[in-house]
């Protein structure tokens, strides 16, 4: 069955046919001595917005104009073009008298798609259309495929996603969402340099998959020279943390992570992570922190700290909600955790539940599956989940009053993991129990589990300053910012498939 950007078979032999023509136009083009591919440069002087805008200024002006001829119009010895560039379209019109007899044949020749220049008069048509009289027309690259709105358009998800470019030329509306994704970007920088964070660069290649929580599958690779195999980062963490040991207060890292997982409307493979450490402060400074950011983000980027997404306007204006996460499970499942004396009490809860949990799953791990489950689809406003459970927090400080859990939190909005934070653990003999346990979840099957990194135990050693620290997969701020629904939406190329 065909989808919607599969041609019929009359629209198949149809494109072929066009196909066919247009490489017989670039061999003639090209025997004529008219490569339009040998062009290297035009000196574009304007752009379709701000001629749109300054009007008045350039009305009368010489201008030169370059991009995708996307419409042409042509009547005898005068003909209307349309032409999109990074800003959008601006109208040409081109007669034979002003451009000359011979070019005027090549232009007729032109094919929508084709990419081109224009030399031209800034004025104003009969009807009023804002447009460029030609002085000269010329090609400058040859576009050898139909554009797919000659047929049924690029409407289908996994082809827009698959094709961006062409999903950029017949969808131009959605360069919206990149700039936008840039400006958040921008915002967060100046946010961050602001506060005296220092931005730094860390290996994306690693001996050792450590960080993100202890919960990520690294991608695994090998370094042929040094016969060594190594890891795709799953987080930017333990380098920026030995940063801090060696006496930069304040940094931060904008990066690429990777994780061997699912994907869904969520999850991509490969993402864009923000991390940043803060000696001399807790998770409660990262809380202010990470809320301050978020609300100064908006306000840039749209101008408001009320944002509308998924149907809801988001608050991120009043201050954020704070829950824990016994409280958030009691809440929302009716199950007080706190009332649970040990891992067989809390299977037995479990099972009435019907909450799946592994052999290995100790209490807190099955008190994450009862929030998983029951409290996380509710938290739609900005809403901190605290204090999480030892088991599954192996970089965090405990909290002095109840060692079980940890000073951790984790941001919630629209039901989406928006952030997560700590106060992180600097005891390294602390933190070497927590590796050891974390590899023994590994040898009992729990592939995501962390791995013991002996050089971060030894920084520790040295003595890291009590510090906080936050990082947060900014695809899906990109997502709230700009209403999107899927991941895919914010990524120009997202990870897929390819077809067989």
């Amino acid at each position: 069955m065909s989808t919607s950007n599969e041609p019929q078979s009359h629209d198949l032999q149809d494109l072929q046919e066009q196909q066919r023509i247009r490489r017989e136009k670039l061999v003639a083009l090209q025997e004529a001595g008219a490569d339009p591919f040998l062009h290297v440069t035009f000196d574009v002087t304007a752009y379709s917005k701000n001629i749109h805008d300054d009007f008045d200024q350039l009305e009368g002006k010489q201008v030169k104009v370059a991009g995708r001829l996307m419409t042409r119009r042509i009547m005898g010895k005068a003909s209307f073009i349309d032409i999109q560039d990074k800003d959008g379209r601006i109208q040409s019109y081109v007669r034979r008298d002003d451009i000359g007899e011979e070019a005027y044949t090549a232009f007729k020749q032109y094919d929508i798609g084709d990419i081109v220049g224009v030399t031209g008069e800034v004025f104003r048509t009969q009807k009023g259309e804002i447009s460029v009289k030609a002085d000269t027309v010329i090609l400058l690259a040859k576009s050898l495929q139909v554009l797919p709105e000659k047929f049924h358009g690029l409407k289908d998800k996994e082809a827009r996603y698959r094709q961006r470019y062409l999903d950029l030329i017949v969808n131009p509306e959605i360069k919206d969402v990149f700039i936008k994704r840039t400006a958040i970007i921008r915002s967060i920088r100046a946010f961050l340099d602001g506060r005296g964070f220092l931005e730094v660069d860390t290996p994306v290649l690693q001996t050792v998959s450590a960080g993100a929580g202890g919960t990520a599958r690294p991608f695994e690779t090998h370094h042929n020279t040094l016969n060594l195999d190594m890891y795709l980062r799953i987080a930017l963490e333990l380098p920026l943390k030995r940063l801090i040991v060696g006496g930069l207060d304040r940094v931060y890292e904008l990066g690429r992570c990777f994780r061997n997982e699912g994907m869904s409307t969520r999850h991509n493979p490969e993402f864009t992570m923000l991390e940043l450490y803060q000696a001399y402060t807790d998770y409660n400074g990262m809380m202010e922190l990470s809320e301050s950011l978020f609300r100064q983000v908006a306000i840039d980027v749209l101008g408001t700290a009320k944002v509308p997404c998924s149907g809801h306007i988001i608050d991120l204006e009043s201050p954020f909600a704070r829950l824990s996460m016994v409280e958030a499970v009691r809440k929302y499942a009716n199950v007080d955790f706190d009332q649970i004396p040990d891992v067989e009490a809390a299977r037995a809860v479990a099972r009435e539940h019907h909450i799946k949990y592994e052999p290995y799953h100790g209490k807190g791990n099955i008190l994450e599956s009862f929030f998983e489950e029951f409290a996380e689809k509710n938290l739609i406003q900005p809403t901190f989940i605290m204090n999480h459970p030892v088991e599954i927090t192996p970089l965090a400080k405990r909290m002095p009053d109840n060692p079980e859990y940890t000073e951790r939190f984790e941001l919630f909005i629209l039901g989406r993991e928006m952030g997560n934070a700590y106060s992180e653990l600097n005891d390294p003999i602390d933190q070497r129990s927590r590796f050891a346990h974390q590899e023994a979840l590994r040898a009992a099957g729990e592939d995501e589990a962390s791995m013991t990194d002996e050089d971060f135990i030894l920084a520790l050693e040295y003595g890291m300053p009590p510090t906080g620290g936050l990082g947060f997969g900014v695809d899906r701020l990109f997502m709230l910012l700009t209403d999107s629904d899927s991941i895919r939406d914010v990524i120009f190329f997202p990870t897929m498939k390819p077809r067989e």
